[in-house]
């Protein structure tokens, strides 16, 4: 079972080394995201242990959280033994939990 998480929790992982890796392309990414966040866009992010570079907990995301959600299976197989999440709401759920991000 793969497991979402609120944007209040994923933060504080994130402040304890989470990875946080936005699945977006490189045009959405760079328009508007979360502080930290690192690029893997999904067309691009294959399944193997170069995949996702941690070997700890992992937060997917995406901007609403379908996508993250439509493709969570191929998002574990990315991330071989990490502790996998899926934001809920995505980029849109942190920033209704008026949690700040980067624009342009």
């Amino acid at each position: 079972m793969i497991r979402t998480i609120d944007a209040l929790n994923a933060r504080a992982l994130v402040e304890q080394g989470a990875a946080l890796i936005d699945i977006r392309e490189p045009a959405e990414f760079a328009s508007e995201r979360i502080a930290g966040a690192e690029l893997q866009p999904l067309s691009q992010l294959s399944a193997g242990p170069a995949a996702v570079r941690s070997s700890g907990t992992v937060i997917f995301t995406c901007r609403s959280g379908q996508r993250t959600a439509m493709n969570a299976a191929r998002l574990v197989a990315a991330a071989p033994g990490c502790t996998v999440f899926l934001l809920e709401g995505g980029l849109n759920g942190w920033l209704r939990a008026g949690l700040p991000v980067e624009r342009g």
